[in-house]
């Protein structure tokens, strides 16, 4: 089983490509809908979802797409489901399989996710529509005496147990501690909060014996809060972030995805790229690439507006930002 699992992983870290986060809910995809107008129906979803997954030549620069358990159970508008859909392109549909959070026992700030109850049922399900990996979401959050231990040792434990049952599904867990921007904390305060964290993951996963080589790691980049006036360059949030990986990451872990959590377009393609080329200068063990998905799909969004005649333009854009971010997952991006 490692063995099959690898393969798959192996497959989601192919060069020159990464990883497409379409599993946005139904309540933030309609956020996110709100901002432009755009009718908040499971039809204009899927219409959503299909012009992204049908863009040309996507296939170049995506190796996977992760969806939401609304989206692996729609079709095209010719009736072809969507993990069927983008598997015959060469791309490998994966599942988010978290169930939101819940607080922290004792806690008001701070929340643990939810999902483990009943999952092996749904893996076996979403098996059998297609899917070849998974995703489970922690959020951290960074703030006066934040995170406690007992946040970060509750979320890697629930994180462990699930990575443990996906593999034993045929699956490949992706595990996303996501260490929130929001917040007036510094880049050393940042790096510092991921290191403890991806620390505490990698504990519970070595305790409770996921195999490494058959797992992929979706970090935050290691960034100053949102809230902290504090400017970093690209080379300072490489250096950080890599430093963080380098104490806490295993070798064994085939590859690392980064997740865009609330940068923009432009500054998640930049940051990734300058990633890449300081990680290939330090002999980094692992891929490293991106998951992203405001930096891809928010400049298309507001392209599409909802309105038919504008698919053409907004796929146009779509193409443009895989084929950037692609660029700069192998560190060729130029602005």
């Amino acid at each position: 089983m490692p063995h099959a699992l690898n393969d798959i992983a192996q497959r989601l870290l192919a060069p020159g490509k990464g990883i497409l986060a379409a599993d946005e809910s139904m309540g933030t995809c309609d956020k996110r809908f709100d901002k432009y107008g755009i009718q908040k129906t499971p039809e204009m979803r899927r219409q959503w979802r299909e012009l992204l997954f049908s863009t040309p030549e996507i296939e170049k620069g995506l190796s996977g797409v992760i969806l939401f358990d609304e989206t692996i159970r729609q079709k095209t508008k010719d009736g072809v489901p969507f993990a069927k859909f983008l598997a015959a392109r060469g791309i490998l549909p994966g599942i988010k399989v978290d169930q939101k959070t819940e607080p922290l026992p004792d806690s008001f700030q701070e929340e643990v996710t939810k999902g483990l109850d009943g999952l092996s049922t749904r893996l076996s399900e979403y098996a059998k529509l297609g899917a070849k990996f998974t995703k489970w979401r922690a959020v951290i959050r960074i703030g006066d005496k934040l995170p406690t231990k007992q946040c970060l040792h509750e979320n890697a434990k629930r994180m462990a147990e699930y990575a443990g049952e996906s593999q034993i599904a045929g699956l490949v867990p992706i595990i996303e501690p996501e260490v929130l921007l929001h917040g007036t904390h510094s880049l050393l305060r940042s790096e510092k909060v991921l290191t403890e964290t991806l620390s505490a993951v990698f504990q519970e996963i070595q305790k409770a014996k996921v195999a490494l080589s058959g797992l992929i790691l979706k970090s935050s980049m290691a960034l100053p809060g949102n809230e902290s006036g504090e400017k970093a360059s690209a080379k300072q949030i490489a250096e950080a972030t890599l430093h963080a990986f380098f104490s806490a990451v295993p070798s064994e872990v085939p590859g690392i995805v980064f997740l865009s959590g609330g940068q923009t377009p432009e500054e998640a393609t930049v940051r990734l790229n300058e990633i890449v080329k300081m990680a290939k200068e330090q002999n980094a063990p692992w891929r490293i690439t991106f998951s992203y998905s405001r930096a891809l799909q928010d400049p298309v969004l507001k392209a599409w507006h909802g309105d038919e005649k504008n698919v053409q333009a907004a796929r146009e854009i779509f193409k443009e930002r895989v084929e950037e971010t692609a660029k700069a997952s192998e560190g060729r991006y130029t602005d």
